[in-house]
């Protein structure tokens, strides 16, 4: 049997990432309040949030056999730390200020079997397109924004709003697999042991 694997997110992009690489971890939600991080450095308010909310998955399953992913991401720019619009005003002036610029896409990622614990940060910079008005308000009118850190993603609506990145893609996305599979590795779990829950 492979070992049991739960991601303590309900980003639906983070689940569809890991499945797309052969992996399908159980979903339970941390439920933390994000709002209790707060901090002017990127790497610490993406870190603690994916520590957060592995440390809660953990204890709320008293499986000490368990590998538990957590992760949270934030966008660095501009000097400010992004993490999801409010609202649809908030959205639409993010992405005024964003367009034609770059941010850096933080996540960070959690890992813990049992009280073993691992954390890290993946940045990926991404340069938004210089979309027009009528872009950015059909954007943020479908609703899209407002779920997801810095008002953008690239694996739906708002790919055709991110011109290129320098970086992991998968970490845009909000879980960047190579440094999940490392920080497994140090652990002593093997990447390809999950592959055993698909079908032949």
């Amino acid at each position: 049997m492979p070992p049991r694997l739960v991601l303590a997110s309900q980003s639906p992009a983070r689940l569809a990432t890991l499945r797309s690489a052969g992996i399908d971890p159980e979903v339970v939600v941390s439920g933390v309040d994000e709002s209790v991080i707060v901090s002017d450095d990127p790497v610490v308010v993406a870190t603690e949030l994916a520590r957060m909310k592995a440390r809660a998955v953990t204890h709320r399953l008293k499986d000490d056999d368990a590998i538990v992913i957590g992760c949270d991401s934030v966008l660095a720019f501009d000097g400010e730390v992004l993490g999801k619009p409010e609202d649809a005003a908030t959205a639409t002036a993010r992405w005024r200020a964003m367009r034609g610029q770059a941010g850096v896409l933080h996540t960070g990622h959690c890992v813990r079997i049992g009280e073993r614990e691992v954390s890290d940060d993946a940045a990926t910079t991404v340069h938004f397109a210089d979309i027009d008005d009528a872009e950015i308000e059909a954007y943020v009118a479908t609703g899209e924004p407002l779920q997801v850190a810095g008002a953008f993603t690239i694996d739906g609506l708002g790919g055709a709003f991110v011109e290129r990145i320098e970086g992991d893609h998968h970490n845009v996305v909000g879980l960047s697999l190579p440094l999940v599979r490392s920080m497994l590795a140090g652990l002593g779990v093997r990447w390809t042991d999950f592959w055993a829950t698909r079908s032949a």
